[in-house]
Parts: C-alpha cells; sequence; structure tokens
C-alpha cells in the first residue's frame, strides 16, 4: 500500500473502476448468453434478446471494455443465427 496521499487515492479509485468493469463485461457476456441460448431453444423472444445484447456489446465498446472489433464480430454472429 502506498504512502503518498495521491497514491492512496488512486490506488482506491482504480480498485473502484475494475469493480464496475466486471460488473458490466459480466452483464454484457450474460446478455449474450441469454440471446445465444434463445436463439437455439427457437423462443418467442429471440428478436428482443438479441437485440439487448447487441446494446450491450455496442455499450461495452463505446467504453473501451472489449474491442469494437470484438464487439462487431459477436454482433455479426448473432446476427448470421437470428437470419439462418
Amino acid at each position: 500500500m502506498p504512502n503518498i496521499k495521491s497514491a492512496i487515492k488512486r490506488v482506491r479509485k482504480n480498485q473502484d473502476a475494475n469493480a464496475l468493469n466486471t460488473k458490466q463485461k459480466s452483464a454484457m457476456r450474460s446478455t449474450v448468453k441469454k440471446a445465444e441460448q434463445s436463439l437455439a431453444a427457437d423462443s418467442e423472444n429471440k428478436q428482443e434478446t438479441v437485440k439487448a445484447a447487441i446494446k450491450q456489446l455496442e455499450k461495452a465498446a463505446d467504453k473501451g471494455l472489449i474491442h469494437k472489433n470484438k464487439a462487431a464480430r459477436q454482433k455479426s454472429r448473432l446476427m448470421k443465427k437470428v437470419q439462418g
């Protein structure tokens, strides 16, 4: 643990940011997984779940949690499953 006041604050801020990023990334993964499960089960609300997953992916990419190309790739794969 650092002794300097600003370094202590920086450590605390980094921990808070890490917790928030982890929470958002986990929520994104859960939403994508639910969308894939609804597509596999040919559920009635598959369009809504895919739409929610795409929204989460775009939000994560905008915040820098995941790379924009990874978000685009995952969205593309979801849309392929919806159409095919």
